[in-house]
C-alpha cells in the first residue's frame, strides 16, 4: 500500500508540474503578440497589439492576465512586473519599441493614470 500511495503522489506531482509548466510556456507565447519591428523607427511589424481595452485595471495600470503569470503595466513609472501566486517581481522599464508598437503612454493617460515615462 505504501509503495501504491508513494507512486500515485509522485504521478500527481509530475502531472502538476506539467500543467504548471504549460500554462508558463501559454503565458510567455501570449505575451507580446507582434513580430518584427525590432529596429527604429518600429513600423514594420506584424500582429496586433496589444488591446489596453481588454485588460484588467488596478491601482497602478494595467493588469494582463495569464494563467500562472499576470503581467503588470504601472503607468507612474513604466515598470513591467511579473505577478506569480501572489509574489510580485519587476522586470524591466518599457521598451522604446513597446512605445511605439503597443503605445502604453497613451493608453495610460486615456485611462485617467498620471504617467511619468
Amino acid at each position: 500500500m505504501k509503495t501504491i500511495t508513494l507512486k500515485a503522489m509522485a504521478l500527481f506531482g509530475a502531472l502538476m508540474l506539467l500543467v504548471l509548466l504549460t500554462g508558463v510556456i501559454a503565458d510567455v507565447r501570449s505575451f507580446d503578440e507582434t513580430r518584427g519591428g525590432y529596429e527604429p523607427p518600429y513600423i514594420d511589424f506584424t500582429g496586433e497589439p496589444i488591446d489596453w481595452r481588454r485588460l484588467d485595471r488596478g491601482p497602478q495600470g494595467f493588469v494582463k492576465r495569464g494563467h500562472v503569470i499576470d503581467v503588470l503595466v504601472h503607468c507612474s513609472n513604466g515598470m513591467i512586473s511579473l505577478s506569480v501566486f501572489g509574489f510580485e517581481w519587476s522586470w524591466r522599464q518599457v521598451s522604446p519599441r513597446a512605445l511605439a508598437v503597443h503605445q502604453p503612454r497613451e493608453a495610460c493617460r486615456q485611462a485617467g493614470y498620471t504617467t511619468r515615462f
